[in-house]
């Protein structure tokens, strides 16, 4: 058995949210507003918050205010009415 303790989270550093937009969507996202992942449930979403902690060693906490997404669900307009646009 080792005695070599367990990395704990640094509590200063990278935190992973999971939480909901404004619209319900669940969402993923780090402090540095470098992840962002949208998922059909909690579950999902949790599921994916805790590989990414473990990966880098992130706090985890459940956002008290809707997240904002970082990359707009918008639909894109089709091709064909941006270039008529033009």
């Amino acid at each position: 058995m080792s005695s070599e303790p367990t990395p704990e989270p640094d509590e200063c550093g990278h935190v992973i949210y999971v939480g909901q937009d404004e619209a319900g969507h669940w969402l993923v996202q780090d402090s540095g507003k470098k992840l962002e992942g949208r998922f059909v449930s909690r579950t999902a979403a949790f599921h994916f918050a805790e590989a990414e902690r473990q990966i880098y060693h992130a706090r985890l906490e459940v956002a008290a205010a809707p997240l904002v997404p970082l990359v707009s669900f918008t639909p894109v307009a089709p091709l064909h009415v941006l270039s008529s646009a033009a």
